[in-house]
């Protein structure tokens, strides 16, 4: 069982960015529906339903305002196999296709804030609308789809011609699928799954903006990450407080020093090798021409060291 899950951090590790979220997508999945196979065994149901309850995102403001933090742990919460295994897929696919065209940190802001975005219209639709009235204090909202439709759109607006195979629908491009998409979300607001389909308009509304914005020179995504960076090295500082302290002061600041220094220097890395991969598979895909000139300066930088 060790080597399993030693096996799995270390794919964990190598994953891009896309794969690793897929990956704590799916692991709270699997986490969940284990703790409800012991909760159901030791007649706990109730007691464990109430705390993934704080997890999912409620339509009702008042206890939004009591759970503050399921504006970010609903987009990785999933109800049913099918519903996770479709998100997945279409965030592997249109992942990929997404960081031909822009970094590691842009899918990072691009997925939190479409999934925050796409919460807010959840949240919006049913406190606006009367037809939600009846509904609205036990409405709750899980899943990744506005997070993907956010990561979709902006792919689809930087190449629109980008052609996707649907299955039985064979080829499309891109834009044409997200506007499918779009359209779809627009006709079933008033389904059983009308609090999804609010999320997803916000989702693709937010990729779109980022997207045109980021063509204008400005990055939406930089709060974002800024604010994800502040809680990886809060992280990252706690855990060195609960490392046990060597007994020699001297010893003690060389080695949270040297922690630091390879710590951020493994960041880098690991950040450089991202960047670098994206860009093979955009020569791969669409030839050296198809680079723009940093891209290829970064190429041209990275073949001389």
């Amino acid at each position: 069982m060790g080597r399993i899950i030693d096996d799995l951090i270390s794919r964990f590790r190598n994953e891009n960015i896309v794969g690793k979220y897929i990956y704590v997508n799916v692991a709270v999945y699997f986490t969940i529906v284990l703790i409800g196979v012991f909760a159901t065994l030791f007649n706990a149901v109730l007691p464990i339903a109430e705390v993934v309850r704080l997890l999912e995102l409620p339509a009702s403001l008042a206890r939004l305002l009591y759970q503050p933090w399921s504006l970010v742990t609903y987009m990785f919460m999933h109800e049913g196999f099918m519903h996770i295994l479709w998100n997945m897929l279409a965030l592997y696919g249109f992942g990929r296709i997404f960081l031909n065209f822009y970094s590691t940190r842009h899918f990072v802001g691009v997925y939190f804030l479409g999934g925050i975005v796409g919460g807010l219209f959840f949240v919006a639709a049913y406190n606006i609308f009367p037809y939600f009235a009846p509904i609205v204090d036990k409405a709750y909202l899980v899943g990744a789809s506005a997070a993907v439709m956010a990561v979709i759109t902006a792919a689809a607006l930087r190449s629109p011609n980008t052609t996707v195979n649907m299955f039985i629908f064979g080829q499309m491009r891109l834009i044409t699928l997200a506007a499918i998409t779009v359209g779809v979300s627009f006709l079933l607001l008033s389904s059983d799954n009308a609090g999804g389909n609010f999320a997803h308009i916000g989702g693709a509304l937010t990729g779109a903006v980022f997207a045109i914005m980021l063509n204008k020179g400005h990055d939406v995504t930089t709060l974002v990450n800024a604010g994800a960076d502040f809680f990886v090295k809060l992280f990252a500082r706690i855990k060195e407080l609960f490392k046990r302290k060597p007994k020699m002061k001297f010893t003690r600041t060389e080695g949270a020093a040297k922690h630091s220094a390879d710590y951020d220097y493994n960041a880098r890395r690991r950040e450089k090798e991202d960047e670098m991969n994206t860009i093979l598979e955009k020569v791969k895909r669409s030839g050296y021409s198809s680079l723009s000139d940093e891209e290829k300066r970064r190429l041209f930088d990275s073949s001389q060291k």
